[in-house]
């Protein structure tokens, strides 16, 4: 079955949401890019500048390489459609994106991977280990949510926003990873260092040998020196962006 036509709403939305599309398309190519992608599972969403109730989420049908900006939808934080479009939005990501959205508003950007090394790691009792860097950065600003089943039930819209707090990444046991920011360049940001730390994990596990036990004092040392998380993004997007106009820079249409 051929893809639908997707109208083009460059010029039918304000700058600011096409930007907001634009970025958010981006990303989903740099999760394609990255092979964290799950078909036509998972979702990035953002919220649309000057409207705090309506997010942009991925259409149900496109693999994340095919997102475009205009092919995103925009709904409301209880999934009613405002953008024309001839696909629909996944209920899930209304459930997960929608409830984090509603709960905190400095938050502009939700990201959700069901990875390999992320579901593997949301699967370990200790969760992200203090095993290296990476994971020594995120201590302060990780929480977790329990598995609840698929997240089409209203009530989990409640307990995400609940078990996030007022932290940037989420472990969702027996599930995968998700990151929320302050721009969608952040979000995507923390997205992969979280899920970069996961990976070290993994590897790390399978190598069958004594690790390497950091002491405590070092272990709570290091998330005081990282004050540079808080501004994560801010070099890493442009130089990202740059690079898939290079290679992909049809997401921008």
């Amino acid at each position: 079955m051929a893809l639908p036509n997707i109208p083009d709403l460059s010029r039918q939305v304000s700058e600011d949401e096409w930007q907001a599309r634009c970025d958010l398309a981006a990303a989903y190519r740099l999760v394609s890019r990255e092979g964290w992608d799950d078909l036509l599972s998972t979702h990035l969403s953002a919220r649309v500048p000057g409207e705090p109730d309506h997010m942009l989420l991925n259409p149900y049908g496109l693999l994340f390489s095919q997102v475009t900006a205009s092919s995103l939808i925009k709904v409301d934080t209880l999934g009613n459609v405002l953008s024309p479009t001839p696909l629909f939005v996944n209920p899930a990501a209304v459930v997960i994106h929608g409830g984090i959205l509603e709960a905190r508003p400095d938050v502009e950007s939700v990201m959700h991977l069901h990875t390999i090394d992320g579901v593997a790691v949301s699967t370990h009792a200790n969760g992200l280990m203090p095993l290296n860097q990476r994971a020594l950065y995120f201590q302060d600003i990780l929480s977790y949510h329990d598995y609840e089943g698929i997240a089409l039930d209203d009530d989990e819209r409640v307990t995400l926003a609940r078990d996030l707090g007022d932290k940037w990444l989420l472990i969702l046991r027996n599930h995968g990873t998700l990151a929320v920011g302050r721009t969608i360049g952040q979000a995507f940001t923390y997205l992969y260092f979280l899920e970069m730390a996961c990976r070290y994990q993994t590897r790390t596990l399978s190598c069958g040998v004594d690790l390497v036990r950091l002491p405590t004092e070092v272990i709570e040392k290091v998330p005081k020196q990282a004050t540079h998380i808080a501004h994560m993004g801010t070099m890493e997007w442009p130089a990202l962006v740059t690079s898939l106009e290079n290679s992909d820079p049809d997401y921008a249409t």
